[in-house]
């Protein structure tokens, strides 16, 4: 049997399944498009068929896709992962999917004998590669114990936050902050480019104070880099947005601030910019002003 297995080598994925790899474990992987755990066999990692093999081999799966459908195609879908558990069995989801599903997907796996905790990540690209992410999990405390080496490897903030689907709503209030704190940062970094201000300085005066953020310093520079490499896609963010919106739709709570991001992050989207960072968000507020963050003319 193998320590671990790990499904989905996106962006994140491949770099938390690397991490295990790394730490020693031996990990299972399968990815839709298998050439992606090449380099992850030639780390030590072993490379099987289908979801369902994965679960074969290991008694603990982690996922990493998309969308809710994704999740539920790898687990229940033909030779997913349902196929392959024992009772016992743990499903640990680290993907952003919709709180009210994540409860039905989990107790479709519970009466299955096996277990479910919802786990999304955050903390970006940059996190995943160094084993950083914050993970916020929803689901039975003794299951999380029982998994914390494999989590240690991936990530450095490890929050327990109540029942299944709490991890999922949690990481939806993580999403708002993310996007208004990333408008708030296009916002000052434009202006800061319309007053003639040196960015970078500027950037240093207002990192370490109260207006400090992740975003900031991590995205910041980029932005006057022009450099849109994601560390998250605009279109993935989308994707969050829509889970947030409709969640709060469903408990009656105003967000007024993160309906007028996902507007913005549409209008690029329509502009064919979707694969790029969401910190490119800036760029809808230079088509209204005419002005350009990081521009030297």
């Amino acid at each position: 049997m193998a320590d671990i297995g790990f499904v989905g080598l996106g962006i994140m994925g491949h770099a938390m399944a690397q991490n295990l790899i790394k730490e020693g474990f031996d990990t299972v992987v399968w990815n839709r498009t298998a050439s992606k755990a090449d380099d992850l066999v030639a780390l030590g990692g072993r490379a099987v068929a289908s979801p369902g093999d994965v679960a074969r081999e290991a008694d603990i799966v982690m996922l990493c896709v998309s969308d809710t459908a994704d999740v539920e195609a790898v687990v229940f879908g033909p030779n997913g992962v349902s196929s392959g558990i024992s009772p016992g069995s743990l499903i640990i989801d680290h993907s952003t999917i919709s709180p009210g599903a994540t409860k039905d997907l989990a107790l479709r796996v519970n009466e299955l004998d096996a277990f479910w905790l919802d786990a999304p990540i955050s903390g970006g690209s940059e996190g995943a590669v160094n084993g950083t992410l914050s993970i916020m999990i929803g689901g039975d405390v003794s299951q999380i114990d029982r998994s914390t080496p494999y989590l240690e490897a991936v990530g450095s903030t490890i929050t327990h936050v109540g029942p299944q689907g709490a991890g999922q709503l949690v990481k939806a209030v993580n999403q708002i902050l993310v996007v208004v704190n990333q408008l708030a940062v296009s916002e000052a970094l434009l202006l800061a480019q319309a007053g003639g201000l040196d960015l970078e300085a500027t950037l240093s005066a207002v990192a370490g104070g109260a207006a400090g953020s992740w975003m900031l310093s991590n995205r910041g520079p980029q932005m006057i880099e022009r450099d849109w490499s994601p560390g998250f896609t605009i279109d993935l963010q989308q994707k969050d947005l829509r889970l947030v919106l409709a969640a709060a739709n469903d408990l009656g709570v105003p967000i007024p601030g993160t309906a007028l991001v996902y507007q913005m992050y549409r209008a690029l989207q329509n502009q064919g910019l979707g694969e790029e960072g969401n910190h490119a968000l800036v760029k809808a507020l230079e088509m209204m002003s005419g002005v350009e963050v990081g521009s030297h003319d």
